[in-house]
């Protein structure tokens, strides 16, 4: 127990990595926040979209920024932290005073250790909600008649009538992606804004040449009462472009793990393939364990050949550890998918190469 204290050269590491950590997370999210309004500048002017509505957009989308930056930054700052205690001596220092190269990437991991509570939260939290936001904004740019009413689900006008659908899930046929819809609701008015007529639809989904919707319950309102039926299926004549639907709204990397593990449960109990839900979902379970492990294993390079090179060499191996560990794990993940692995197999094997790399280097160098 007395050699996992903290102790005053922890919070010497700790307080390094941290500084270098919080510098280069600033950096690299504020520039992909400024590349992205770049891009919205190029929407502005198109369907009502603003120079306002342009800043809003990087504004609510900062959150997930930040989540998805902080594997990179923890790497690079981590890098930078130790860099340039190897740099000052100041490592060599440790060394002789008895700590092992395994106690010091400790303390430098174990400050990503806390900060990543604060970043999971975000990223279950605010960044799904500016997710949403963002996802709505982008409707609206792409067509006047289709928006996203938080819980209330997506709402569109097609002519006279008034569609509403509380959820949506991905669904693939052949190679072609497109948007079930869930708990559709459709309601028919009058010139004057009565409702003339009713439907209610378990699901909808467009099948490549018209939409079908499924368990339906038809009700007509008029002078006489309200006359009602129910059908298996039927041929629904709407406007809704899937094309549309399937750019704005299936991004299942960016939802909570709440509202993916509903959309798995939807599809588990339909007899469909999760596929990408699942994938999704334990991508971000095991989000703090890959980037922990990332950190770690990139320690060793601090003791090395980083001692007598500068902020630039730091920087390039950092950013050739983060773009090889991300190939890594799509790699893996690809493969998982291809040859029918599990997700939560197939995303955690990344994480146990590098640990295994990590535990055969400091068994080895101490």
């Amino acid at each position: 127990m007395a050699a996992l204290r903290v102790k005053r050269v922890d919070w010497l590491v700790g307080i390094t990595v941290l500084s270098a950590m919080l510098m280069v997370w600033l950096v690299i999210t504020g520039l992909d926040a400024v590349f992205q309004f770049l891009r919205q500048l190029g929407n502005v002017g198109k369907n009502g979209f603003t120079l306002t509505n342009a800043i809003v957009y990087v504004l609510v989308t900062f959150p997930r920024r930040l989540y998805e930056m902080f594997g990179n930054a923890a790497l690079i700052g981590g890098l930078l932290g130790l860099g340039g205690l190897a740099s000052s001596n100041e490592l060599t220092a440790l060394r002789a005073c008895g700590l092992s190269k395994l106690r010091i990437a400790v303390a430098a991991v174990g400050v990503v250790a806390i900060l990543i509570v604060g970043v999971v939260i975000l990223g279950e939290t605010a960044a799904p909600w500016g997710d949403q936001q963002a996802q709505a904004m982008q409707l609206r740019l792409k067509t006047n008649n289709v928006g996203l009413g938080g819980a209330s689900g997506l709402w569109a006008r097609d002519g006279d009538r008034i569609i509403n659908a509380k959820g949506w899930t991905a669904k693939r046929n052949g190679t072609h992606a497109t948007v079930e819809l869930h708990d559709v609701r459709v309601f028919t008015l009058t010139p004057d804004g009565q409702v003339t007529h009713f439907d209610w639809a378990q699901t909808a989904e467009h099948d490549g040449r018209q939409w079908v919707m499924s368990q339906v319950r038809s009700s007509t309102l008029d002078e006489q009462g309200v006359h009602s039926t129910a059908i298996p299926s039927q041929r629904w004549d709407s406007h809704l472009n899937p094309q549309v639907l399937e750019q704005s709204v299936i991004q299942p990397q960016y939802l909570p793990m709440r509202d993916l593990r509903r959309n798995i449960s939807y599809l588990e109990a339909n007899n469909q393939n999760p596929g990408v839900y699942a994938s999704a979902f334990w991508t971000r379970a095991l989000y703090p364990l890959n980037v922990l492990v990332l950190v770690l294993c990139a320690m060793p390079f601090a003791f090395g050949t980083l001692r007598s090179g500068g902020l630039g060499k730091r920087m390039f191996i950092g950013m050739l550890l983060a773009i090889g560990w991300y190939f890594l794990q799509k790699a893996m993940v690809n493969f998982g998918t291809v040859y029918g692995v599990p997700p939560f197999l197939a995303n955690l094997l990344p994480a146990v190469v590098l640990a295994l790399a990590a535990w055969l280097y400091f068994r080895k160098n101490g």
